[in-house]
């Protein structure tokens, strides 16, 4: 098998999971339903994972940066100060609540599946997850001369995953819009204190 070859079935196999642990659960989800969804055998898939919990962490560590980069990308394309920015992402992501697949955050699904196995690869790459976006968040807030601006970000990201937890509760965005303006109404309450 070619590398190329090898990295093409690897990345299927990847795709094939993400989808099926997202829309299920990693718990509900075979390695023989993963295996099938990919085109592969389960041997193959063993080939390039030594574990379930491998593949668990490579589905996790591939939403990484692309979750990310839609954050900062929701930031940027928002009018307004850092206040309004940051309220821009909680939009977008209500918005992206009211499409029927929505399933929540894939990041704390994972993290409350494997509650009991903090050691799991994939609880390091949540948490790790998690981390980048508070210290970029909080780097925006510096660079607008916020005081305290490490205490705020991660303000905003309890807000944040608060609303993920209580929306699929309840199945009602609106609730992610309200975390929104709380943590706007936080950040302009820094910038006024500058």
């Amino acid at each position: 098998m070619t590398m190329a070859a090898a990295s093409s079935t690897r990345d299927r196999i990847v795709s094939a999971a993400a989808k099926l642990f997202y829309a299920e659960g990693i718990r509900a989800v075979s390695v023989d339903a993963v295996a099938e969804a990919a085109g592969v055998t389960k041997r193959t898939l063993y080939y390039h994972f030594d574990s379930k919990d491998d593949l668990i962490a490579a589905y996790l560590d591939g939403r990484d940066q692309p979750n990310l980069q839609l954050f900062q990308k929701w930031f940027a394309e928002t009018e307004g100060d850092v206040a309004t920015k940051v309220e821009g992402i909680f939009r977008n992501l209500a918005r992206a609540a009211r499409h029927p697949k929505w399933k929540g955050c894939g990041f704390l699904r994972t993290s409350a599946e494997l509650a009991n196995m903090p050691g799991h690869p994939a609880m390091r790459i949540a948490a790790a997850h998690k981390k980048k976006f508070e210290n970029w968040l909080h780097q925006r807030l510096e660079t607008e001369g916020i005081d305290g601006a490490d205490v705020l970000a991660r303000q905003v990201l309890l807000l944040l995953d608060g609303s993920f937890a209580v929306v699929l509760l309840h199945r009602d965005p609106s609730y992610m819009e309200t975390a929104g303006m709380a943590a706007a109404s936080l950040i302009t309450l820094a910038l006024s204190s500058r």
